[in-house]
């Protein structure tokens, strides 16, 4: 028999009956409203506030319980199994990661801190490895395009990552420090508070270790980390707000090149200013100015770089209500530039957009509308579009139908690298359709959905010459993406348990490779998080299980598949102190997700705790 088979089916089929199991213990669903954190609040799916179920998407919403249970080392640690998302590193601890969202590239996905979208405008996408999970309360997992409401590269979907607000009251203080395996040290400490319409936080994080080999037989590359953050708001009577935004995070990776030692000194800073601004009763407007930075300096075999990006933004945004139906429109520009060693055609490009968004109640029926209009000095106009539309089955089922284009802008490397980018590339263009179902109870949720995207344009780099050497990128390749994901959630007396099954065929489809998975993405996935409270204590463990994947667009590198299980317990010993450990990889698991590239195996961390945290 094979045991892998059928414990994948055995978990497939415990992780689909979960809902009908829970449901009928759930005997009075109707007198009492589900738990907040059943059917929270969301922003990132429909620009506007609404619960996940109303928000006609899917949408996972990790919040400030679960991040302070998991206590990760990474956003990558935390997002790795989550509905639709998979994971892969050049190894642990600040080495490079990327976050696929339903199967699409790293930079097919958007970042965005408190509405302030952060990338590498010379790679096009985000450095996930190095920022401090601790330097925020909140993140949102939205999945399926958002190109229309906001612009490029929202292919596979967003993911929002939320700062703490203070709030009214005496200043708060949180202290946390801890360390644990391969020397690493962890502290962390944090002011919150306001008074009179005024609120602060002010925080600041220091991770430092001498990290694990990156490579069979290789030495420790180490990793350090030192973030700092302030945000500051004021509500003025007649309700208008203003306030500020300053996240910064820099620090130094070592990593192996070509068998080499070789490190960078990084910084990922996002700023930005705003005001808020009640026009009418039923109309809000707000204009955020931000500025965004991803730089780099790198000593590796290749010599000494630098590749430093900034990227500023100016966004319109209005919010008009009409009865239960509501409208955003907006407008935005933005501008990125580039300071390198490398000697770029262009060193900058701006682009400007218009989108408006109708949010339609016809109960049981609601209809979700949204079109943007992109014009980008580098590679021309491009329209996107979304149609939503839901229905109630009852209180507790709702169905919904989408379809949603989207496109990637080609990056500065793909259009600038000298003697290797190509300016007359175009935007790479998807087209998704989803349906999807929810069930929304007293003790529990469950999300079932399933869509198709397919990519055209995508930009691939080809042998123009015919020598054997890829000398230029192009717009050649296609993609068609099939997928279905299950999840599940549900808070049962002192239980909380959540649930992810993912199942993804992402298919190439033009060329040689035509008909093979797109490399290094899993096929299957699933992930289990079990956590109880007992008392002052509290015990949990995660178990994410994924198959094998391939290194290669010609599916012959094979990278096999692994099983993860992560423990966790906490101890709240005295008023406003606790402890709490964490064991990663509890089960000392040799895995790769990219080849010859090793992860790190069992690490435990202990951390004190002071000021509820």
């Amino acid at each position: 028999m094979n045991t892998a088979y059928t414990s994948r089916g055995l978990a497939a089929f415990a992780l689909a009956a979960l809902p009908l199991a829970i449901a009928a213990a759930d005997p009075q669903p109707d007198i009492i409203a589900e738990p907040q954190s059943l059917n929270p609040m969301v922003v990132t799916a429909a620009l506007a506030p609404r619960t996940a179920n109303e928000s006609l998407a899917s949408v996972t919403l990790l919040d400030e319980a679960t991040l302070r249970r998991q206590d990760p080392a990474s956003l990558t640690d935390l997002f790795r199994g989550q509905p639709g998302v998979d994971v892969t590193s050049n190894g642990s601890f600040g080495k490079t990661s990327s976050v696929y969202l339903r199967g699409t590239s790293n930079s097919q996905s958007l970042l965005m801190i408190d509405g302030i979208r952060l990338r590498s405008a010379t790679l096009g996408g985000p450095a996930w490895q190095f920022l401090d999970p601790r330097m925020f309360e909140r993140a949102e997992i939205v999945r399926g395009p958002r190109g229309s409401l906001y612009g490029a590269d929202a292919v596979g979907g967003v993911v929002q990552l939320f700062t703490p607000e203070g709030e009214e009251g005496a200043p708060q203080p949180r202290v946390s420090v801890g360390g644990g395996s391969f020397n690493t040290q962890r502290y962390s400490a944090s002011l919150a508070g306001g008074s009179g319409g005024t609120r602060y936080y002010v925080a600041g994080s220091r991770f430092d270790t001498d990290g694990t080999p990156v490579r069979e037989g290789g030495d420790d590359k180490g990793y350090d980390n030192t973030s700092g953050l302030v945000r500051l708001s004021h509500t003025f009577d007649g309700d208008a707000k203003v306030g500020l935004l300053a996240l910064r995070a820099r620090g130094n990776t070592e990593f192996d090149s070509f068998g080499a030692p070789a490190e960078t000194d990084f910084v990922q800073q996002v700023a930005g200013v705003y005001g808020e601004l009640p026009i009418t009763d039923t109309w809000r407007s707000r204009l955020t100015l931000s500025e965004s930075r991803d730089e780099s300096d790198t000593l590796d075999a290749f010599g000494f770089s630098v590749f430093d990006t900034q990227t500023r933004t100016a966004r319109w945004e209005n919010t008009l209500g009409f009865g239960v139906h509501e409208l955003v429109a907006g407008a935005e520009y933005s501008e990125d530039r580039i300071s390198s060693t490398n000697v770029y055609d262009e060193t900058s490009r701006d682009n400007a957009a218009v989108f408006a968004q109708g949010l339609l109640d016809f109960s049981p029926f609601a209809v979700q509308a949204s079109l943007r209009y992109d014009d980008n000095q580098a590679f021309g106009e491009e329209v996107t579009g979304s149609l939503v539309l839901g229905y109630d089955l009852d209180r507790h089922h709702t169905l919904r139908a989408s379809v949603g284009t989207a496109f990637k802008a080609p990056n500065f490397n793909d259009l600038y690298f000298p003697g290797f980018g190509n300016p007359d590339l175009n935007a790479e263009t998807s087209e998704t359709l989803e349906l999807g179902v929810r069930g929304q109870y007293r003790t529990l949720f469950w999300d079932l959905a399933a869509y198709q995207t397919d990519i055209d344009d995508l930009i691939t780099n080809v042998d123009t010459t015919g020598d054997g050497w890829v000398d230029t990128p192009q717009n050649v390749a296609k993609a068609r993406i099939r997928g279905v994901e299950l999840a599940a959630g549900a808070e049962i007396d002192d239980w909380t348990l959540a649930a992810a099954l993912t199942y993804i065929d992402p298919e190439n489809r033009s060329g040689i490779n035509e008909g093979n998975r797109i490399q290094r993405r899993a096929s299957q996935s699933l992930r289990l998080d079990v956590d109880r409270e007992l008392g002052e204590w509290s015990l949990g463990g995660s178990w994410i299980a994924q198959n094998h994947r391939y290194d290669d667009a010609a599916n012959q590198e094979r990278l096999a598949g692994f099983g993860l299980v992560n423990l966790r317990a906490g101890w709240d010993f005295a008023p406003m102190w606790s402890t709490r450990l964490t064991v990663e990889n509890a089960l000392d698991k040799e895995y790769e997700t990219s080849r010859d590239y090793i992860n790190a195996g069992r690490a435990a961390f202990l951390s004190l705790h002071f000021g509820g945290w």
